[in-house]
């Protein structure tokens, strides 16, 4: 049987970069044999987490499984019969998007025990891997200690799922005419030559992560 790959797009735009490299990992996937999907949050009606702690109530009917019924909730029973799961979004101030900060709430809560020491009650290892795209380069994400706060939310995956690798692409272009927007910050030439050169590397890696999640060799986090 081969093993199936979701992937779960958190950018509103569908063909730019982060919708791009999550369409690699796909293809690294489905090149190992991996059966694959694309969902795009942006298309969802959803909500985050009400705290409503019906997954935490003692003996409950939903113990260990949102309560929450929307558009979200079949993509949730569809992530937990995967094999392995790819999470991509763009950096907006500093942190995921809205859409994917509402959805990791949704799919890490209802697994997670308030007990000492922390167990989940995912019942197996479940790869993750994360894909961010940011405007800051390489330098900026490192003094701004973005990967830091992005490793909160990592290393609570890894507590659930088991397995965490990542995969930062920095200095994006971020418009296709940079003359259309009011925008001093950035060099459009710089962007584009970024761009040119860069970028093909980041959906080559993009490719191999999809690759080690449909195959056995997971990379641990980064």
């Amino acid at each position: 049987m081969s093993r199936k790959v979701i992937a779960v797009n958190g950018s509103p735009r569908k063909t730019w970069n982060t919708a791009t490299l999550v369409r690699k990992a796909l293809d690294g996937a489905a090149a190992q044999g991996a059966e694959t999907e694309l969902v795009h949050l942006y298309d969802l009606n959803f909500k985050g987490c009400t705290s409503c702690f019906a997954c935490k109530r003692r003996d409950g009917k939903s113990y260990g499984q949102c309560a929450m019924r929307d558009e979200l909730t079949p993509v949730l029973a569809r992530i937990a019969a995967a094999d392995a799961l790819v999470i991509g979004s763009p950096i907006y101030f500093g942190a995921v998007t809205g859409e994917i900060r509402s959805f990791m709430e949704r799919l890490l809560f209802q697994y997670l025990v308030y007990a000492i020491p922390p167990r989940t009650l995912f019942p197996k290892t479940l790869p993750v891997g994360f894909i961010y795209t940011m405007n800051v380069d390489d330098e900026r994400l490192r003094s701004f200690k973005l990967d830091e706060q992005l490793r909160v939310t990592e290393n609570a995956f890894q507590r659930a799922f088991g397995e965490v690798t990542t995969l930062y692409a920095t200095d994006t272009l971020q418009f296709d005419d940079y003359a259309q927007y009011v925008n001093s910050m950035f060099d459009p030439e710089h962007k584009a030559k970024r761009r040119a050169e860069q970028f093909p590397k980041d959906c080559e890696a993009a490719c191999a992560m999809g690759a080690r999640l449909a195959g056995a060799g997971v990379a641990g986090p980064q």
